[in-house]
């Protein structure tokens, strides 16, 4: 039986999704697939479900490239798998749907993202290598361990250890904050300002990192209470 490809629409464009078989079958059915709709899809985005594939970078590449060799762009590559996760991410790219419509390059200082916004919800830990990057705010249930990377042009939340680098108010937000049941970043960056975080002096507990009076400062992180 040969491998079967599926297309669906979706709000940030096209999910593909592949059925049984290995890589090669599957790659094979997806391009032939592709190459058989012609003009229908140019310049489609495309999130691709590759399933339990296990693919590394070289494999990913492939992909991408083929992909665009048809005038199609691949946004996303979707997985049961965390060495597939890993490199997809690797390669910046999503994989997860639901962020692929807010997703922004890395900017530098000085660059206008929207303030505030849509925020999205990530319920997973971020290992070494992941990167969530958002015009808007960024929850996380879960932890972000080192090598992680955060960025927001809002707020950050992490219902968990905050153990990588964050970035919140990545457009200049000055009001934006930082909050963390265990706040202990490799870097931690509020609009231009930057903060290295000290040693940690007993049990760690629930912190707001804002800015004030110039500087970036954590808190004990009270929800009750509002921060003027």
């Amino acid at each position: 039986m040969q491998p079967k490809v599926k297309i669906k629409g979706i709000r940030e464009g096209l999910l593909i999704i592949l059925g049984d078989g290995t890589w090669v079958e599957l790659l094979e059915a997806l391009l032939e697939h592709l190459d058989d709709q012609g003009e229908f899809l140019k310049g489609a985005h495309i999130a691709v479900d590759v399933g339990k594939c296990v693919l590394d970078a070289q494999d990913l590449l492939d992909l991408r490239n083929e992909i665009s060799n048809r005038q199609l762009e691949l946004r996303a590559v979707l997985s049961v798998s965390p060495v597939t996760e890993h490199n997809a991410q690797s390669l910046g790219l999503a994989i997860q749907i639901g962020i692929l419509s807010s997703e922004i390059e890395l900017p530098t200082l000085g660059t206008t993202l929207q303030e505030g916004g849509e925020a999205i919800l990530v319920r997973r830990t971020l290992r070494s290598g992941y990167s969530i990057k958002n015009a808007g705010h960024v929850i996380i249930i879960g932890d972000v361990n080192p090598g992680a990377e955060i960025m927001a042009g809002g707020d950050v939340l992490v219902w968990g250890k905050l153990r990588g680098v964050v970035h919140a108010g990545a457009g200049g937000n000055e009001n934006a904050v930082v909050c963390a049941l265990d706040l202990s970043p490799t870097q931690l960056r509020i609009a231009g300002l930057i903060s290295l975080t000290p040693k940690r002096r007993g049990k760690p507990s629930p912190e707001m990192a804002h800015i004030k009076e110039g500087q970036v400062v954590a808190e004990p992180w009270d929800p009750k209470r509002e921060r003027i």
